[in-house]
């Protein structure tokens, strides 16, 4: 079990308005605040976001690039997969595939695919 996950980010406080809504959707509660940093937690693991140090924001993210790739979450439902999408357009995010979705991961895989502000992506799949 993954006890915890951190993730630097280029911009904290647009950052944890991003992930703060959408762990509360997914049930997680907020766990720690500090000033270059917060986190949410589900259970005994949580994610924590942390502030990049201005000499490293130069460096850019890329999810093909060495490193993370994404981040997968269970969503209870398929309609809570669309009341998501629905949550991702009115806020204006970028979603993935959009072509595809809700069946991007294939026709039996029902997801939502969108990005974070540093452009990690995000997925949440229906049971």
């Amino acid at each position: 079990m993954i006890h915890h996950i951190e993730i630097n980010v280029s911009d904290l406080r647009r950052s944890a308005e991003f992930w703060g809504w959408f762990l509360s959707e997914l049930g997680y509660t907020q766990y720690q605040q500090w000033e270059e940093g917060v986190s949410w937690k589900s259970g005994n693991a949580y994610l924590v976001f942390v502030q990049t140090k201005e000499k490293y924001l130069e460096a850019s993210y890329h999810r093909s690039q060495i490193g993370l790739n994404h981040l997968a979450f269970h969503a209870e439902s398929r309609e809570q997969v669309d009341e998501l999408t629905r949550m991702v357009r009115a806020k204006g995010m970028n979603i993935l595939y959009e072509d595809r979705h809700p069946f991007a991961g294939g026709e039996h895989y029902y997801a939502l695919f969108f990005e974070d502000p540093d452009r990690i992506k995000v997925e949440v799949v229906a049971p």
